[in-house]
């Protein structure tokens, strides 16, 4: 049976959208549809525009036999500064305080729609870096690195303060927790993560930067490389604290418990993202 056009556009939208960083053989669409592979060639090229023009992402299409097109999501720096303030307006209520100077951000990270945008935020920062995983510290990073997992395709796993039985035999480091200056312990099952794998950390939350070290320790112990790491929010305040390496979505500017007061801002994502894929 003949498929429209507008069918095939649609179905095939769907699918890419579900297959992204993966190679896809032009003859899988066209057994698919049924139709010609100069066809599909013509729909590749009109998806391509639609898809940065509707801020979805970018085509790229690899010649030869063993070609095809590769789909990468993200969006452009437009986009990405929308979101951005969305996100700085919610965090922004002084309400929102916590004793230790900390921020309750459970309702951002529980909302799927805010999720989403975290996660493609993060994506769009390390589009075709070509990372083998997203790496997490339990328990409010995993909703977070499991956005930024999906619009990758790549699995991510969870470093725990404390093993459990059901992981195996672990491999854990001991790091100055920044904020209390205490040390502590991280593990990570040593089935989680292959050797020499290249790895993105992410948390939702960065106070004295003791989870990121140690987080960057334990890559190394399993011979890996960071990537690089990204914070949903960053409330450094010293200059020591701030790795070169760390892309920060909201800064907090100010913080007063007793008031209470607070000011956040935008942080480095917008001058560390090359979003020059994803302009059109």
């Amino acid at each position: 049976m003949k498929i429209r056009r507008s069918e095939r556009l649609v179905g095939m939208t769907h699918y890419l959208e579900n297959q992204p960083y993966r190679l896809i053989p032009l003859p899988i669409f066209a057994k698919k549809y049924h139709a010609a592979k100069s066809s599909i060639s013509e729909d590749i090229t009109i998806l391509k525009h639609a898809f940065l023009a509707n801020n979805i992402g970018y085509i790229e299409t690899l010649p030869g036999a063993g070609g095809g097109v590769i789909f990468t999501p993200g969006i452009n720096q437009e986009t990405a500064t929308h979101y951005l303030t969305e996100l700085q307006q919610k965090l922004s209520d002084p309400q929102r305080i916590l004793p230790g100077g900390y921020l309750y951000s459970s309702d951002i990270i529980g909302d799927a729609t805010l999720l989403r945008k975290i996660g493609l935020l993060i994506a769009t920062r390390y589009a075709g870096q070509k990372a083998d995983a997203i790496m997490t510290v339990a328990t409010k990073g995993i909703p977070i690195a499991q956005s930024v997992a999906y619009y990758l395709n790549i699995p991510y796993v969870i470093v725990r303060r404390e093993s459990k039985v059901t992981e195996g035999p672990t491999l854990s480091v001991n790091y100055e927790s920044g904020s209390s200056s205490r040390v502590e312990k991280m593990e990570l099952s040593k089935r989680s993560l292959p050797q020499g794998a290249k790895v993105i950390a992410v948390d939702d939350f960065m106070k004295g930067g003791g989870t990121v070290s140690g987080m960057r320790n334990l890559v190394q112990e399993f011979a890996g490389e960071l990537v690089g790491i990204s914070v949903l929010v960053d409330s450094s305040t010293q200059q020591s604290n701030k790795d070169t390496n760390v892309t920060t979505l909201l800064n907090v500017q100010h913080l007063d418990a007793k008031v209470p007061a607070l000011t956040v801002g935008l942080g480095n994502y917008l001058q560390v993202t090359d979003f020059s894929h994803f302009n059109g």
